[in-house]
């Protein structure tokens, strides 16, 4: 098996995949922020509840933006080949 191959595992192509790695994230970080809640009782608890919370905020977003950039990128980069006459 190629390497290659095995990178393709690990690389997010579609929105659907997003969506299932933020959840995942999401489910681990509210499970972190609970066990902060009962570690840190208290108003510290929840704060760093909220931080685990905000932190999957941002990862998301980014992870959104990222797909989002990538398929502008590629279109871009048919449209300047078609332009070019490279491809039929």
């Amino acid at each position: 098996m190629s390497l290659t191959r095995v990178k393709r595992l690990f690389v997010i192509k579609t929105r659907f995949e997003a969506y299932l790695i933020i959840f995942a994230l999401a489910l681990g970080a509210m499970t972190r922020g609970a066990h902060y809640t009962v570690q840190y009782p208290g108003v510290g608890g929840y704060l760093l509840f909220a931080a685990t919370a905000g932190a999957v905020f941002l990862g998301g977003a980014k992870i959104l933006d990222a797909l989002r950039y990538e398929r502008e990128a590629r279109e871009a980069g048919a449209h300047t080949a078609e332009e070019a006459g490279l491809q039929p």
